[in-house]
């Protein structure tokens, strides 16, 4: 997977956080601190379970777990938490 595109979806993200417009990632973090998190983790836990559906049917796997990876995204840059402390993480379990 190239990096490149992940961390410029991470930035979009971070921007959206920190400089809301009107978009879908915005209205997901603008709420209050406990109803924003609730949203994004509902939103992580659909496209969790579309991504076991389309595994099962051999359909859209591709799609789904883009969707998943891109909430997970979301929460991170949400919660604060730098994508490079998600390389590092990934870096440290190869080792």
């Amino acid at each position: 997977m190239n990096d490149k595109i992940i961390r410029e979806v991470y930035n979009v993200l971070e921007d959206r956080r920190d400089n809301p417009i009107d978009s879908y990632t915005s209205n997901l973090m603008k709420d209050d601190a406990k109803l924003a998190e609730d949203k994004i983790l509902e939103k992580i836990g659909e496209e969790a379970a579309e991504v076991i559906i389309a595994s099962k049917n051999d359909e859209n796997l591709v799609y789904e777990s883009a969707d998943l990876i891109f909430h997970t995204l979301l929460l991170l840059a949400y919660k604060g938490i730098e994508i490079d402390d998600l390389y590092s993480e990934f870096e440290k379990r190869r080792k």
